[in-house]
C-alpha cells in the first residue's frame, strides 16, 4: 500500500485545500504515513511572506534528505507564484499551483500508482506541463494564469482526524491590497455553488458532526459572482447560513475570518438570532493597522471608525461571550512611531480575544513591494513594535480568558495530545473559541457543558464537565 504525508502550511483554507488532497488519496488507497517514511510527500505552501518561502524551501530539502526515495509534489501559493523555483530544488518531481490543484490527487496518483489503480494507466493533463521545465531537466509544472481548476472536488466531510473541520466555499480574492499576494497565486473571487456546499454539510451532519467551519480566501464575498436562481435574492453568505440552519440539523457553524466591511446587517442578525446556540460567537476580523493613513496606503476598504463601528455592532449582536480576533501588520513601509501608537491605541481600545501578529514582508509582484524599496521600516523598529503588541496581545488574551472563570461555557471536545491525556485530561474548545482542559478523559467529537474554573500559565482554561443533558442546540431551528 502506497503511503502519503501532507505537510500544511499558512492558512485555514490553505489547510482545507491540503484536507481535500488527503481524502481523494485515502479514497484511492493510499495509506497516510510520516514524510520520512511515505512514498509521496505533498508541501501545501504558503506566500504570504518571505519566511513562508523560507519554511517551505527547508521542509523540502529536509525530507529529500531524510527520505531520498520519496516523490515530493509541491503545491499551494508558493507553487502559484514561483513555480519554476521550486521545480529547480531536488527531490521535487512536480509542482502544481493553485490554478491546478483541483488535478493535483491525478498528478500523484501518476506518480505512484494507487492499488485500485494498480496496473492501469492513470491520466494526468500532461498538456498543461511547462515545456520550459522539462527542458531545464527540473520537475514538471502545473500552473497557469485561469485559475480554471482551482477547485478540488474531496470526498464527503466527516468527522475524523479533524473533529471540527474546514469546508473551504469560496477561493481567491478581488480586492487589490498593495501587501498581498492573493490576486496572483488564487485568482479572483469563486464560489462554492449552493447545492454543493449544503451537500457537504447534509453528509456531514450525517456522519455524525458536530462543529463544521466555513472557510474561504474572502469568506464575506461568497456567492456574489454565482447567478441568481429565477425569482429568488442573488446569493450571499447570510442567505447561505440561513438555508444551514433551516434544511440541516447541524449543531455548530463556525465562521472564519471576514473582512470588517462583509460583515453586513443580514449576518449579524443571525449572530443575534443564532450565537451561542448554533452559530459560534466568534469573529476574526482582519485589522492590519490601526492608523488611518497606513489603511490608505494598503488600499483596505474601511477606515478605523468603521472597524470599531462593526465590532460594536457585534458585540450588541453576540454579548459579553463573543471572542473577537485580528490580524495586525507591523512595520508597512512608511510607517512612523505616530501611526503605529495608532494601531496601539486601537487595539487597547478594542476587546480583542486574540491577536495575529507578523512583521510587514515585501512580496514581489505586489505594490508593497515598490513602496518598501522606497520607504522601508528599519528592522530595529519593526522588532521594537513587535514586541509591543506581542505584550499587548498576551495582555488582552489573558483577560478576555479570565473573564470566563466560574462561569459555564458550551465546548467540543478534541484528539487530545498524548502527553495531556496521560494527565487525566481532554482537549477542547469552547463555542466562542476559547481553548480549555476539562478533567477527565472523554472521547473526540463530543459536545459538553463545561464549568471554568481556573487558567493555566498558557492561558487555556481549566474545565471540568457539568454533568447534566446539554440543551438542544437546534431548538433555534425557525
Amino acid at each position: 500500500m502506497p503511503e502519503f504525508h501532507v505537510e500544511h502550511f499558512g492558512c485555514r483554507a490553505a489547510r482545507a485545500d491540503g484536507e481535500a488532497v488527503s481524502s481523494r488519496l485515502r479514497a484511492e488507497g493510499f495509506h497516510e504515513s510520516h514524510p520520512n517514511a511515505a512514498d509521496v510527500v505533498v508541501v501545501n505552501t504558503c506566500s504570504v511572506t518571505a519566511e513562508a518561502d523560507r519554511a517551505a524551501r527547508a521542509f523540502i530539502r529536509r525530507t529529500h534528505r531524510l527520505n531520498p526515495l520519496a516523490r515530493i509534489v509541491v503545491t499551494g501559493c508558493y507553487a502559484q507564484r514561483a513555480p519554476h523555483e521550486l521545480a529547480a530544488i531536488p527531490g521535487v518531481a512536480a509542482v502544481v499551483g493553485n490554478s491546478h490543484k483541483a488535478f493535483a490527487p491525478e498528478i500523484i496518483s501518476g506518480l505512484i500508482p494507487p492499488p485500485n489503480l494498480a496496473g492501469k494507466s492513470v491520466p494526468t493533463p500532461t498538456n498543461l506541463v511547462s515545456l520550459q521545465s522539462l527542458i531545464a531537466g527540473n520537475a514538471p509544472i502545473w500552473a497557469d494564469d485561469r485559475f480554471a481548476h482551482s477547485f478540488i472536488e474531496e470526498a464527503q466531510l466527516v468527522p475524523g482526524q479533524q473533529t471540527r473541520p474546514n469546508l473551504k466555499i469560496q477561493e481567491g480574492c478581488g480586492n487589490r491590497c498593495t501587501f498581498c499576494t492573493i490576486p496572483q497565486t488564487r485568482g479572483h473571487s469563486k464560489s462554492l455553488r449552493h447545492e454543493v456546499v449544503m451537500k457537504q454539510i447534509e453528509g456531514f451532519v450525517a456522519a455524525g458532526g458536530n462543529e463544521l467551519v466555513l472557510s474561504g480566501i474572502n469568506l464575506g464575498r461568497w456567492g456574489r459572482e454565482l447567478p441568481s436562481a429565477p425569482g429568488s435574492t442573488k446569493p450571499t453568505l447570510a442567505a447561505l447560513v440561513r438555508h444551514i440552519f433551516q434544511a440541516t440539523g447541524l449543531p455548530r457553524l463556525r465562521l472564519s475570518s471576514i473582512e470588517p466591511m462583509d460583515w453586513d446587517a443580514d449576518l449579524i442578525a443571525l449572530l443575534a438570532q443564532f450565537g451561542g446556540t448554533r452559530l459560534a460567537r466568534h469573529a476574526h476580523l482582519p485589522l492590519q493597522s490601526g492608523s488611518d493613513a497606513v489603511l490608505r496606503r494598503m488600499h483596505r476598504r474601511y477606515r478605523p471608525w468603521h472597524y470599531a463601528e462593526k465590532v460594536e455592532a457585534l458585540q450588541r449582536a453576540a454579548g459579553p461571550k463573543l471572542t473577537l480576533g485580528a490580524d495586525v501588520m507591523v512595520g508597512f513601509p512608511g510607517e512612523t512611531d505616530a501611526e503605529f501608537e495608532e494601531t496601539l491605541a486601537l487595539v487597547r481600545a478594542l476587546p480583542f480575544g486574540y491577536l495575529h501578529l507578523f512583521p510587514f514582508s515585501p512580496r514581489p509582484g505586489t505594490r508593497g513591494w515598490a513602496l518598501h524599496a522606497a520607504s522601508p521600516v528599519a528592522p530595529h523598529a519593526v522588532d521594537e513594535r513587535m514586541t509591543a503588541l506581542r505584550a499587548l496581545a498576551a495582555e488582552k488574551t489573558c483577560a478576555h480568558r479570565t473573564r470566563f472563570i466560574g462561569q459555564q461555557l458550551e465546548a467540543i471536545t478534541l484528539h487530545t495530545p498524548a502527553p495531556l491525556a496521560e494527565l487525566g485530561r481532554t482537549s477542547a474548545l469552547t463555542e466562542n473559541f476559547v481553548p480549555v482542559e476539562i478533567k477527565g478523559q472523554l472521547s473526540a467529537n463530543q459536545l459538553v457543558r463545561v464549568r471554568i474554573f481556573g487558567i493555566n500559565p498558557e492561558a487555556e482554561l481549566e474545565a471540568e464537565e457539568v454533568r447534566f443533558a446539554l440543551p438542544s442546540l437546534t431548538a433555534s431551528v425557525q
